[in-house]
């Protein structure tokens, strides 16, 4: 069957979530006074970034609600035993400077204005309909997807099939007829790619391997996977 309707993943593959994640931590940091506690910004990204895998986990498997995740992720950040009302108050200084440094990637709106005319667009994301509804609308391409699903509003989430059924009913398609992209392997492109869609995995950081995936590694590249140009990737279509 032809591929009808493209499935986005949104934070790192059309939204720069690590470059706003770092630049926000970063001032959030020197904000509250934290810079020094934490040896380097990197230290505290890293330290971050585990805190929300860890909680992020917990929340997919039922474990907590999403606002307990984000609680959860400043204690183990910060390595205190704070209050619902003090973590809530720390995330939500946090986010203002994470907010500050949103932005698309350059290829984000060259490929979906080349693709806009060709394949109907959705977003399914493992994040919450409130959070990602909002970044879209402040990034502007909210009217480029005729709909949106997250994870924390579904009750699954990738790469468990229901979320990529969820969002195939959602455009009244059949997953033969749905590609999904995304910048993970195992929770973006392999999850499709089971549930019955094309998995494309974008590999912005040139990672590798996994040959058993269409993989490519810019924007550029997926009309011609699209189109059938090629399974690992295609020459780029704009400059």
């Amino acid at each position: 069957m032809p591929i009808r309707a493209v499935l986005w993943d949104i934070d790192d593959t059309i939204f720069d979530y690590a470059g706003a994640d770092r630049a926000g931590m970063r001032q959030h940091l020197l904000a509250e006074g934290l810079e020094q506690g934490h040896g380097s910004v990197e230290d505290a990204l890293l330290r971050w970034r585990e805190a929300t895998e860890v909680h992020y986990a917990r929340f997919a498997a039922g474990e907590t609600d999403w606002p307990g995740q984000r609680r959860d992720r400043v204690r183990a950040f910060l390595g205190l035993s704070l209050t619902d009302a003090e973590a809530d108050a720390w995330f939500d200084r946090y986010i203002v400077h994470y907010e500050a440094a949103w932005q698309l990637f350059p290829d984000t709106l060259p490929v979906l204005d080349l693709l806009a005319a060709d394949y109907r667009h959705a977003a399914l994301s493992n994040s919450s309909l409130i959070n990602q509804e909002r970044k879209l609308r402040v990034l502007g391409v909210r009217d480029r997807f005729e709909a949106l699903l997250c994870a924390a509003d579904l009750g699954v989430a990738k790469p468990h099939p229901d979320a990529f059924h969820a969002a195939c009913d959602a455009l009244g398609l059949p997953p033969a007829e749905v590609a999904y992209i995304g910048d993970e392997p195992d929770i973006d492109a392999r999850g499709a790619v089971e549930a019955g869609l094309t998995g494309i995995w974008l590999d912005r950081t040139g990672r590798g391997g996994r040959p058993e995936l269409t993989r490519i590694t810019d924007l550029s590249q997926l009309p011609g996977v699209l189109r059938g140009g090629t399974r690992f990737g295609a020459p780029q279509t704009f400059g």
